[in-house]
């Protein structure tokens, strides 16, 4: 039996469609109902639907008075606020592409996805680092567009592009993945295949506003139910998220395995009556994680797994729970498989974890890339990268990496990226970056390197700081006289997270 998972493809998408139309509809029927809470201190933001609404279509309006026109490229360089998810839909719902980026990259960083997008204008928050290329529209004056006339929805070809955002790619060199307006669409096999998410949910996600994560699973996928979505306030400590969910009357709660960890203390219980499962995505949640939150809350953590180019589409859900130890099962209407070299692998074998060419929620392609995208494909199944398993009733178990690609609290890093900004400085002769394990269930990015004598770590973490957003900066620095490589000359990265023991 091969490892092939096809139960039937799902509904066709609606033509002529829109995304942020597609996003918002249900709320237009229940426009008085909570649409978002910003839970920050005594006075926590609340928008009704209808008032989501009418700023959604008034910045599309906005746009389009200012000289946007469909089609046109939107670098958004804006904070940790509601004008990030507003400005993106805003954005859609007139046929202009936004592109969320970190609010964390650098200048340095910003120039050379600008240089690489050719943008027609930039959403400009002055607390971010920003670039000057097309119009610049600064962060009052965005606000004030949420009082223009509404636009109508642009509505046209659901294959269409929609949206980009930027991801780390092989080569060291971040990567524009174009999405259609039909990827909202295929989010709804994660609507029982992951979340079993309906309208009366309140689901509290503890990402940032401009994480794409948070967009789509804390934004975008209870909007698009007619739940309520709750974000914590900027800055908000992981301490402070079990009061804050009881608190909200929390049912659903989504982050990173790192967060879940941070909110569990040794022994101790969270009161969460409201809580009905949580859910998490970016990387794998070890077990002692996933076990002390059972313990302490009395629920359980289903997980998904996905990637900036199509994302989660093998997950555990509370309709259809997986072994904890696997990643989940593909969810229905989706066609994945295990690869080997031939083609799809035998169940319990070993192999490149793929999914079909078909499947609505993958991207478009790599902007600008053709050779990029055509190389990411072998005949009809898209290479995610990963390694895997799959047992006779289509759970997935987790191998590894097929690359060197790093995970950083649930954001892939390219190794290159981050030697490339390492090795212009001075006393460091050659450096590798890899990710290790310093304790279980925690994963960091370390920086090895040669030269003369050590470097002065506070030296190294500036440099790292001067050309790196913070989640790609390496947490660990160390002195290696040689860096391993293979007869060819070739560099060991694994050799190094293998020859890695933390102090206990």
């Amino acid at each position: 039996m091969k490892a092939i998972f096809d139960q039937g493809a799902p509904a066709p998408c609606p033509k002529p469609f829109n995304m942020a139309a597609h996003v918002l509809a249900a709320g237009a029927a229940a426009p008085d109902k909570i649409a978002l809470e910003v839970l920050s201190g005594d006075a926590p933001l609340r928008l009704s639907y209808a008032e989501l609404i009418r700023a959604v279509r008034g910045t599309a309006g906005g746009l389009l008075a200012a000289g946007f026109r469909p089609g046109d490229r939107l670098l958004m360089r804006l904070g940790n606020t509601v004008d990030f998810p507003i400005a993106y839909l805003g954005a859609i719902a007139a046929g202009i592409l936004p592109v969320p980026t970190s609010s964390l990259l650098t200048s340095e960083e910003v120039a050379a996805l600008a240089g690489d997008l050719d943008p027609a204008g930039v959403l400009q928050d002055p607390e971010v680092s920003g670039v000057e290329t097309g119009r610049v529209v600064k962060l009052h004056e965005l606000r004030a567009l949420r009082n223009c006339e509404p636009a109508d929805f642009h509505m046209g070809d659901p294959d269409r592009p929609a949206y980009l955002i930027f991801t780390s790619g092989t080569s060291g060199k971040p990567r524009g993945v174009v999405h259609t307006h039909r990827a909202i669409w295929a989010r709804q096999m994660m609507m029982q295949g992951w979340y079993d998410l309906r309208p009366h949910d309140r689901l509290l996600h503890a990402g940032a506003f401009n994480w794409t994560y948070t967009l789509g699973t804390g934004l975008m996928d209870p909007w698009t139910m007619g739940a309520t979505a709750l974000i914590p306030g900027q800055g908000t400590p992981a301490a402070q998220l079990p009061d804050l969910l009881a608190e909200a009357r929390a049912t659903i709660f989504a982050a990173a395995p790192g967060v879940y960890r941070q909110m569990l203390k040794p022994g101790g219980r969270i009161n969460l009556p409201d809580l009905r499962h949580g859910l998490s995505a970016g990387e794998k949640m070890s077990a002692p994680i996933r076990d002390a939150w059972r313990a302490a809350t009395g629920t359980e953590v289903h997980e998904a797994f996905g990637m900036s180019e199509c994302s989660t589409f093998i997950s555990s859900s509370p309709l259809n729970p997986a072994d904890p130890a696997a990643l989940g099962r593909p969810q229905k209407g989706r066609k994945v498989a295990i690869l080997g070299e031939d083609g799809p692998v035998n169940i319990g074998e070993d192999g490149v974890i793929a999914i079909h060419r078909a499947d609505p929620g993958l991207m478009l392609g790599y902007w600008n890339a053709p050779n990029e995208t055509s190389d990411k494909f072998q005949g009809d199944w898209f290479l995610t990268g990963d390694r895997g398993e799959m047992n006779a009733v289509f759970e997935v178990y987790y191998h590894g990496r097929a690359d060197d690609m790093m995970n950083a609290g649930g954001y892939r890093v390219s190794p290159i990226e981050v030697e490339h900004a390492m090795a212009s400085l001075p006393g460091l002769t050659a450096c590798a970056a890899t990710d290790v394990e310093v304790r279980s269930g925690v994963r960091v990015i370390a920086c090895f390197y040669t030269g003369p004598v050590p470097l002065d770590d506070g030296t190294l973490k500036a440099h790292a700081a001067a050309h790196l957003a913070r989640y790609k900066q390496p947490r660990l620095f160390i002195h290696r006289d040689a860096l391993p490589t293979n007869p060819n000359g070739k560099l060991l990265r694994q050799a190094l997270r293998d020859g890695y023991n933390p102090v206990p």
